[in-house]
């Protein structure tokens, strides 16, 4: 046996293409076109840098605290890590451990089934209908856990929370996790059901709505037993997984509210001119709850849509996989780029 054969092997996560230049349009990464808040610029500036030298508190608990704050919960309500992807990778590890196969829609996030690979999770796929809806319905079955993103990636479909009610009805057994990263543009978060259900957790990031996608910060939402499983997991392998500038910067972005809020009207401003334009064109596209559009053509194939908008320096996202080959992630830009991308879209005709 060679120790190549000790090697992991699966299919990582892929990332929307990063060009390796700077003037272009990058509408792949479905990032926030609008920068953080200054009260965040500003925290990041005024950091003493000298404290570096010290370890950052180990459980993050100011911005834990920030962040119960908001939410109207108790500091042990909160866990908080480098972004939603590590702390749904810590419920993963933390949660999913009945050896029975955990069930997600068979569109959705891509780190999903990567997570399983690399922790030898069973899971299950269950089939989003022809207009790209989850069936509540079709969750109640037995399983080792339930992952729901609302608002969905890729489709930009967000449910409201009757939706959610009906998944943790049938899965009371289960931990259910919420995966609301685009939340904010127009979704309607579980947040209420926190009080009526011990086995759901929320998880939320501050890389779209806050526009701090290089910092690296996202959160779980759920019941102190649930989320001080989380904390073992955490701290059976990084005791200190969130540096002191990113909990500087996360406090000050979740203090100026206004901003937030004045950025968040913004995007879905734009989102719906995006929507209209696109339709203008002939594409067809489901309405959106995130900060992204989820469009396919009749006339022209996506793939070829994408590569022609490479030429005029406009990046977008499209998925060479089953049933969404034909389909393209337009993230919400700036007014200046959405018109430039559809500039670029009626050359098509």
């Amino acid at each position: 046996m060679s120790w190549k054969d000790n090697l992991i092997k699966i299919q990582p996560y892929t990332a929307g293409e990063q060009p390796n230049k700077t003037d272009f349009i990058k509408l792949n990464a479905n990032e926030n076109p609008y920068p953080p808040s200054p009260e965040v610029i500003r925290a990041i500036r005024e950091f003493n840098g000298e404290n570096l030298k010290k370890y950052p508190n180990a459980d993050a608990v100011p911005l834990r605290a920030a962040l119960a704050k908001r939410f109207g919960l108790e500091c042990e309500n909160v866990f908080a890590g480098n972004g939603s992807d590590d702390v749904l990778a810590l419920c993963f590890r933390a949660f999913f451990n009945s050896g029975k196969p955990i069930i997600y829609p068979d569109i959705t996030y891509s780190f999903y089934p990567v997570w399983c690979e690399m922790l030898k999770i069973p899971y299950e796929t269950i089939p989003v209908d022809e207009n790209f809806n989850i069936n509540a319905a079709d969750y109640d079955r037995p399983n080792g856990g339930v992952v729901i993103a609302n608002p969905n990636a890729p489709t930009s479909i967000g449910r409201g929370p009757d939706f959610i009610r009906e998944i943790l009805d049938c899965n009371r057994e289960s931990v259910v996790i919420v995966d609301e990263a685009y939340v904010d543009f127009g979704g309607i978060s579980a947040l209420p059901l926190l009080n009526e259900y011990e086995n759901l957790v929320i998880t939320q990031t501050f890389s779209k709505s806050r526009s701090m996608a290089g910092m690296r910060i996202g959160y779980a939402l759920g019941n102190k037993e649930i989320i001080s499983a989380l904390f073992a997991a955490k701290d059976s392998y990084n005791s200190y997984p969130m540096d002191s500038v990113a909990i500087a910067a996360g406090i000050a972005s979740v203090e100026d509210e206004e901003y937030f809020a004045e950025t968040i009207s913004r995007v879905i401003s734009s989102r719906e001119r995006l929507t209209e334009g696109l339709r203008a064109f002939g594409f067809d596209l489901p309405d959106s709850s995130a900060n992204f559009v989820f469009a396919e053509h009749p006339k022209y194939a996506a793939r070829d849509i994408c590569e022609f908008l490479k030429t005029k320096d406009i990046y977008v996202r499209y998925f060479s996989k089953p049933r969404i080959d034909n389909r393209l992630r337009i993230t919400v830009g700036t007014e200046e780029e959405i018109d430039k991308l559809l500039d670029a879209l009626a050359g098509l005709k």
